[in-house]
């Protein structure tokens, strides 16, 4: 089968661990496609899901977003990056309503194809109000997915972090971090885990290699039992 990887940097995996390779290890019988996308939001994966569908003519789906969707609604510094280089009109901000309403257009397209999809929840770690709002993202598009019959992998008990540090808001400067560093080629995760205290990503939000290994076998385990 041909299974499409729908979501954001982590997805991508080109800045941190990459789960979507670690699964084409796993699982070399299927046509793995990489469809990550660095600072998408839900609203991006549904302008591109057409697109997508018709270039790599999937068999199945797993669709995992919403951090960069939570980021937007409590970060108020990013918000010019997503209204320009992601043209979230009109003020670069998707609210939980929003999100929701999204992942049910999404999951609808991809079911209307008659794609068999799964629905992944991550959380992040950065600091705790970006920890709670995520996890609110989450449970509304787990809402929809049930509604929708869509088997959902909730990564957040094994992963999200019991103590939350406290760190200052992202800004524009955390973001063009991320684009300097995958341009230059940097790689200095664990260094930069120790500094901040993290568990399971380096800066709060990207997946260290070692997690995105443990990402790729639960992703895998869950693709094999619920949606192949």
């Amino acid at each position: 089968m041909r299974i499409i990887f729908l979501g954001d940097s982590l997805t991508w995996g080109g800045y941190g661990g990459n789960f979507v390779d670690v699964i084409a290890q796993l699982m070399p019988e299927h046509d793995i496609i990489n469809a990550g996308v660095g600072g998408d939001t839900a609203i991006n994966i549904e302008r591109r899901l057409e697109d997508e569908i018709e270039k790599h003519q999937p068999d199945a789906a797993y669709v995992m977003v919403g951090g960069n969707d939570a980021v937007s609604f409590t970060m108020p510094k990013t918000r010019n990056y997503y209204k320009h280089a992601k043209k979230i009109k009109p003020d670069g901000i998707v609210t939980p309503e929003q999100h929701a309403q999204t992942i049910h257009t999404i999951l609808l397209g991809l079911l209307g194809q008659r794609i068999h999809t799964g629905l992944g929840l991550s959380p992040t770690e950065y600091n705790i109000e970006l920890a709670r709002t995520r996890q609110q993202y989450a449970q509304a598009a787990k809402k929809v997915a049930d509604e929708l019959r869509v088997p959902v992998l909730d990564l957040f008990d094994e992963f999200a972090p019991k103590n939350p540090i406290e760190r200052e808001p992202v800004d524009m400067s955390f973001i063009q971090t991320i684009g300097q560093r995958s341009e230059s080629g940097w790689n200095d995760y664990e260094k930069e885990r120790q500094q901040w205290g993290y568990t399971y990503t380096f800066d709060g939000m990207h997946l260290m290699p070692a997690t995105a290994q443990l990402y790729g076998e639960r992703i895998a385990a869950f693709l094999r039992e619920h949606v192949l």
